[in-house]
């Protein structure tokens, strides 16, 4: 089976189109890719890519924890939740200059966009909110792609992050609907796609992406992409992680996914989502130069940098540097923000 690109249809199950932006996708047409010949999956996801985006340029990003740990959900992956015995400590909220000092210092090695977490179930209208106000003015006027995740808003805490020079919040759906409930009871669907709706409302771009690797099937991993590619805008940034069982965590005798796997999910987004920011995220530290490579080719065109991803290990600066010249990628610049 063969697919091409420019609106044309997959061989042999004509109704699946590919290479143009769609919010109207079948999740049938969604099984079709991603069951796709791995190697013609990733050629048409490549061929798309190119057309959306110069494939030369990998956004650095980089990713800190301002608030760890003591979270009172019970999301199973989660090292950060104060249900699990975990080699995670509690730690109060960063210090404003303490952020910026980090923002200024990833800005320095390469990253044009940083994400500030905090372990928080949602938004509270508080003093440690107007801090984080405070940490989002402060990196957006260095000139950088500000992003947090801080658990649900409602639409004028978005507006004020908005205000304050919020570039994208990350809120993910973390798997389908249908697995949601196996890993996470303290936060509904509905809810975190209530949120990604007060971010969009707000004018703030949308990150949302999941987890592979805990234990879904393929159909759930196709059931979180339709979901993804059927929202009344794609998300303009997709994250895709590979999970990383952490002791203690539910999920911590879970076997490492394959990187053909994220690889096939990758390639299915791109397809899905064109224009959107493919990232790879968490689980990259397991992967070989040359199985980043054929995520890169896959569609992937953004990594984080640094030692941690909030709580977990991250990929060597110095390694990463070496791995993009050698596959002649480069740096992605810094542009400011359409919205």
């Amino acid at each position: 089976m063969t697919t091409c690109v420019s609106g044309q249809a997959v061989k042999g199950n004509e109704n699946v189109r590919v290479g143009e932006i769609r919010t109207d996708w079948q999740r049938e047409e969604i099984k079709a890719l991603y069951h796709s010949p791995l190697m013609d999956l990733i050629y048409q996801a490549a061929t798309v890519h190119r057309t959306y985006h110069d494939p030369e340029h990998v956004q650095q990003c980089t990713l800190l924890s301002i608030k760890t740990g003591a979270c009172p959900e019970d999301c199973a992956y989660c090292p950060q939740s104060a249900r699990y015995d975990t080699p995670v400590k509690p730690e109060a909220l960063l210090n404003v200059e303490t952020v910026v000092t980090a923002a200024k210092l990833a800005k320095e090695a390469g990253s044009t966009r940083f994400c500030m977490g905090a372990a928080w179930r949602e938004v509270k209208n508080n003093e440690a909110f107007e801090s984080v106000l405070d940490m989002v003015q402060q990196v957006n006027e260095m000139g950088m792609e500000v992003c947090c995740t801080l658990g649900m808003v409602d639409l004028d805490q978005a507006k004020r992050l908005k205000a304050a020079g919020l570039t994208a919040y990350n809120h993910n759906l973390d798997s389908g609907e249908n697995f949601y409930e196996q890993i996470i009871s303290t936060r509904t669907y509905k809810e975190r796609l209530d949120t990604l709706k007060n971010v969009r409302e707000a004018g703030i771009t949308v990150c949302c992406g999941g987890i592979i690797g805990m234990g879904e099937s393929d159909d759930d991993r196709i059931d979180l992409i339709h979901t993804l590619a059927t929202l009344s805008e794609h998300p303009e940034s997709v994250p895709l992680n590979a999970l990383v069982p952490v002791e203690g965590t539910p999920l911590e005798s879970q076997p490492p996914v394959s990187p053909w796997e994220l690889i096939r999910m990758i390639a299915t987004a791109r397809l899905t989502m064109p224009r959107s920011k493919v990232r790879l995220s968490a689980g990259r530290v397991r992967l070989s130069v040359a199985e980043q490579a054929l995520c890169f080719m896959a569609g992937a065109n953004s990594i984080f940098t640094g030692e941690k991803l909030l709580t977990t290990p991250n990929n060597d600066a110095n390694e990463d540097s070496e791995m993009l010249e050698l596959l002649g990628l480069k740096a992605e610049p810094y542009q400011a923000p359409a919205i």
